[in-house]
């Protein structure tokens, strides 16, 4: 008896260990107003051209009058739609937006949304400690050696960068870091599935502050000009950080929109 139980204590460890290596799943919702986001912001349904009704997307998506919903709820709360009852729903004009990239915040699948829809290369900078300016910003340990990559975020090959970002990864990740693949986009799905390790939280801060001279010009920006900050924290289940990224946006470029669920 006692035999038994140890392997299927065995096989239960097992089953946890490969399923941790699978990529969060992206919620059908969430892919769905992606796609839409990224037909509004193309200009696809400007000059006055009639969005399209539920049923007609539901249609056309093969998708539940649920998950196009939640999916026009999301985008109406980023400000690119407005629907009224019994008028339908208009897409909002540039100038009502501010002609930024608007991007949701909501759960880790709308971060790999929003990688799908940009393209980013990243490049090896420097390996150490971690720089004193990211290390004071953050409250928990950040000791031990990081690995450093940059990257320059753009909507398409021709367009000004949206966002540059430097992304750090802990000793602890192993050889796992040497093994990404730095063109193809998301780099913190990739170490989940290279490094065997799950994320537990996500933690952000968002700041306004002024572009030094290494932003602007890597974002084509003036020196000087306002940039978002946005410092990322990935946590392991057990609290420990494996992976850093501090990410500069242009003022004029991006915009943050969150969707918050009002419960009760």
């Amino acid at each position: 008896m006692a035999t038994k139980a140890t392997k299927n204590t065995k096989s239960t460890k097992a089953n946890t260990k490969g399923s941790a290596k699978k990529p969060p799943r992206v919620p059908r919702y969430v892919q769905l107003a992606g796609e839409m986001r990224e037909a509004i912001l193309a200009g696809e349904f400007a000059n006055g051209k009639q969005f399209p009704t539920e049923t007609t997307l539901c249609d056309r998506f093969d998708v539940s009058r649920f998950t196009v919903r939640e999916a026009l709820r999301r985008l109406e709360s980023e400000g690119l739609i407005e629907r009224r009852r019994g008028s339908g729903t208009t897409v909002q004009p540039p100038a009502a937006r501010g002609g930024a990239l608007h991007q949701p915040l909501s759960n880790v699948g709308e971060l790999l949304q929003y990688a799908r829809n940009s393209e980013v290369t990243y490049e090896p900078t420097k390996c150490g400690a971690l720089p004193d300016k990211v290390a004071e910003q953050i409250g928990d340990s950040t000791n031990g050696a990081w690995t450093c990559f940059r990257g320059v975020r753009r909507q398409s090959d021709k367009a000004l960068p949206i966002a540059v970002t430097d992304a750090y990864f802990h000793e602890l990740l192993g050889d796992a870091v040497a093994k990404l693949d730095l063109a193809a986009g998301t780099l913190f799905s990739q170490i989940e599935r290279l490094a065997g390790v799950r994320i537990g939280k996500v933690t952000q801060d968002i700041q306004a502050i002024p572009a030094n001279e290494r932003t602007a010009s890597a974002l084509e920006i003036e020196e000087g000009s306002p940039v978002l900050r946005i410092l990322r924290c990935y946590f392991n289940p057990d609290g420990q950080i494996f992976e850093i990224s501090v990410s500069h946006h242009p003022g004029d470029r991006f915009a943050y929109a969150m969707h918050i669920d009002v419960e009760g």
